[in-house]
């Protein structure tokens, strides 16, 4: 592409696409392709974000490719619900229930991660007779009204209330905060098993099962947003694995379309029954869509036959390792946590952050980072990246912290 016609996207996107940060962008993107995001000027860069945790398999992934090609040639769109059996829908059902709790033996599609939220929120509703929610502090669920609800941070919900009420935020990993919040009116406690945009946050080790323990205890329903951290992410299929805790109710999107815009939510048949009372309490015109679900179905059985588990824990391992040199050369980095391929980098302050951000960017690697923890940088790469180009993203970062030092 020349460099009149990019600088001609360049101006229309800020003419014509709505934004919500600062306009204009100044990157017009051609293709990707595993690790590799290309520019329109051919400039390429290795993707240390995936589309923030989407392309666990890789960009543009072969076989999710020829899988869309095939079913968009056989049949793009028909009733996804209640109406028809969508073979290849089933398909994708089938493979969530082998890598998932035997509690969670139904699937609900939906087109994201914030709509799985939005169901998973009404089906504890729904199911205990209950009306108050638990949730944490630094927790991003979304940004639809159910999500943005259970959404810590205060600025992103001012604006738009009235939200929805019963609300509770309590400290992340606080046993006895939980204790004090969860009573005989609270329907679920919704938590990300490590908080991703509030600066990749881990629990205590003992803080997941003790929750689990008191949610049943108490008649509240567990519900675990693992949006980012599922399908590998974190090194093991689902992050509550890490505690051995299956929740009752489990979200997902990003990474669970191979690519493709796709979100759904597990439960019991017994919990997801609640929705036939009355009939369609809850439904969807695109969720589980057929060319989605063959996109779904093909990431999947990529990541079970290459092991992407066990590649993720491996260089999460090379890549905290790498970090956790670097962090006793420069003292700007305070700390380094994560598991798997989610890695959190936190410097000494957000516009220092800012600065690393972009001018590792400037040396060919993209960088995510965190909302509610401006200064960390979130590294989140695809689940099929090598340990030569871990090496060289180790390599560009130290000469970034040289740089920004």
């Amino acid at each position: 592409m020349d460099l009149e016609t990019i600088s001609s996207y360049i101006e229309e996107d800020a003419e014509y696409v709505s934004q919500t940060a600062p306009p204009p962008k100044q990157m017009v993107v051609e293709k990707a392709h595993g690790c590799t995001v290309t520019m329109a000027d051919g400039t390429e860069y290795l993707d240390m974000i995936a589309g923030i945790s989407v392309n666990s398999v890789g960009a543009t992934n072969p076989e999710v490719a020829a899988a869309v090609k095939e079913q968009v040639d056989k049949l793009a769109h028909a009733m996804v619900f209640g109406v028809y059996v969508v073979p290849v829908q089933v398909d994708v059902a089938k493979l969530l229930a082998q890598i998932t709790g035997p509690n969670l033996q139904q699937t609900f599609f939906t087109n994201s991660g914030t709509e799985a939220i939005e169901g998973a929120l009404k089906l504890a509703r729904k199911y205990t007779g209950r009306k108050k929610w638990i949730t944490m502090e630094r927790a991003f669920h979304g940004r639809t009204y159910g999500s943005l609800s259970v959404t810590w941070r205060e600025v992103y919900r001012k604006p738009f209330e009235p939200l929805v009420p019963m609300v509770e935020f309590i400290p992340f990993s606080d046993i006895d905060a939980a204790k004090k919040a969860i009573d005989d009116e609270t329907a679920g406690v919704i938590m990300e098993p490590i908080q991703s945009e509030g600066g990749v946050r881990v629990p205590d080790d003992e803080y997941v099962p003790q929750l689990r323990q008191l949610c049943t205890d108490r008649g509240a329903l567990l519900i675990f947003d693992e949006v980012q951290t599922g399908f590998a992410r974190t090194g093991k299929w689902f992050c509550g694995e890490h505690w051995d805790v299956w929740p009752d109710v489990l979200c997902m999107g990003k990474a669970i379309g191979g690519g493709l815009p796709m979100g759904a939510f597990m439960s019991s048949r017994e919990i997801l029954s609640t929705f036939y009372k009355p009939s369609k309490s809850h439904i969807t015109t695109f969720g589980g869509n057929a060319v989605v679900c063959a996109a779904s179905k093909a990431a999947i059985q990529f990541m079970m036959r290459e092991d992407l588990p066990g590649n993720a824990a491996a260089r999460g391992a090379q890549l905290m390792e790498g970090l956790r040199a670097l962090q006793k050369r420069f003292d700007i980095v305070k700390d380094v946590r994560g598991k798997g391929l989610l890695v959190g980098l936190e410097l000494d302050d957000a516009a220092r952050a800012e600065r690393f951000s972009h001018e590792a960017q400037d040396r060919g690697v993209l960088l995510g980072w965190s909302m509610y923890a401006e200064a960390t940088i979130r590294l989140a790469p695809p689940l099929i990246i090598t340990a030569e180009e871990i090496d060289k993203a180790l390599s560009i970062i130290e000469k970034t912290l040289a740089a920004v030092s």
